[in-house]
């Protein structure tokens, strides 16, 4: 097959990840993958050293100049037999499904169409998912809560609709004594510091951040968890923000800020709790995934697909978006006793084993694009 994807960002966050991933597997599975994405990106760049074809574009030139590019898109969706378009939020009149709609009908092209989303945005478009009926479209889902939703809400043919978890590296996402100790030399944190939380991938506000400052704080102003600390990897916006909150609630010796990295797994190995206080727009996010394969149970929120694998106390604690005595709480409960907060662990890395391992993940999105042209 001539797979394509579609991803109109520079970010290098988890979807970002999961493109490069997936390149790098149905490339060695023999087949041939083209990439539509901005210059310089992230995903570009590596994708094109896995070895598929790169159709790079202006980022910023085409919002303003959209006829400039249509050539250039037209060519790459023409090496595509499926073209995989993360649906990403718009710019200004331009949005990527659309767009690569309008070239694929102009040229009469054969490929398919196929949004993939995770994230429900309520003011987004229905033609963000299907853009033009007279072009063969698939939309897949990552979480069934998104699929529902689709079909619910906007009212889009469940036949229309596959869903398919992306799941995560079971075997890379391992605990061993040599990692964890390459961890301890990696990131250096006060002595004592229990429980550790996570909070990896993008600053910005939709993950609430903000949120699990508000928590520690809580926590230690009514004397609890005392030597809490919190593990901040990533960039984006918000981390200029997050310092000078830091600082301004007095939680230097609690909070250490460590710079984007795509060896994750040596901050899983650091971590007792991954805290994921997301207040909106989320999926199924690869690093909770991540996370509960190397046994690190999760405090998260009741958005999107997060309940389907936070499992309430068993493979981590849901919280309510927004909701700081909730989450503080969730943390001093898990933290309570240190076998259960293991067990949860355990459970966690049984569930990835059993319905997450994207060794078979990748091989069920094959299938969803064989049985998606053989339908055409």
């Amino acid at each position: 097959m001539r797979i394509g994807f579609i991803e109109d960002t520079h970010l290098r966050g988890g979807t970002q990840i999961w493109v490069i991933e997936a390149t790098r597997d149905f490339i060695a599975k023999g087949h041939d993958v083209a990439v539509l994405a901005p210059e310089g990106s992230h995903v570009a760049t590596l994708c094109a050293e896995a070895g598929a074809t790169v159709f790079p574009y202006d980022w910023d030139d085409i919002v303003t100049n959209p006829d400039s590019y249509r050539e250039a898109w037209t060519e790459g969706l023409r090496n595509m037999d499926v073209a995989v378009c993360t649906v990403h939020p718009p710019r200004e009149d331009f949005h990527c499904s659309v767009y690569a709609a309008q070239c694929i009908k102009a040229a009469s092209l054969d490929t398919v169409l196929m949004p993939k989303t995770g994230s429900i945005v309520p003011w987004y478009l229905r033609e963000y998912y299907q853009p033009d009926p007279d072009v063969s479209t698939q939309v897949i889902c990552i979480t069934n809560f998104t699929r529902e939703y689709l079909v619910d809400v906007y009212k889009i043919p469940a036949a229309s609709i596959d869903l398919v978890y992306q799941g995560t590296e079971v075997n890379r996402f391992t605990s061993t004594p040599e990692t964890k100790t390459e961890a301890f030399s990696r990131y250096s944190l006060p002595e004592n510091a229990g429980p550790v939380l996570g909070s990896i991938g993008a600053l910005e506000n939709r993950k609430g951040q903000i949120i699990l400052l508000q928590a520690v704080k809580r926590l230690l102003d009514a004397d609890k968890l005392p030597d809490i600390h919190v593990m901040f990897v990533g960039e984006g916006p918000d981390e200029a923000m997050l310092k000078a909150v830091t600082e301004a609630y007095g939680l230097q010796k609690h909070v250490t800020f460590f710079p984007f990295t795509d060896e994750p797994n040596y901050v899983f190995e650091r971590l007792d709790i991954l805290a994921l206080p997301s207040l909106y727009k989320e999926g199924l996010p690869n690093v909770l995934l991540e996370a509960m394969s190397m046994k690190v149970p999760v405090i998260s929120t009741k958005l999107a697909g997060i309940p389907e694998v936070v499992i309430e106390g068993e493979t981590g604690y849901l919280t309510d978006a927004g909701n700081i005595e909730q989450f503080s709480d969730a943390i001093e409960s898990a933290w309570q006793s240190r076998e259960a907060c293991a067990e949860m662990g355990q459970k966690a890395r049984q569930l990835m084993e059993e319905k997450m391992d994207k060794k078979h993940q990748f091989d069920a999105f094959l299938n969803c694009f064989r049985q998606t042209l053989e339908t055409q």
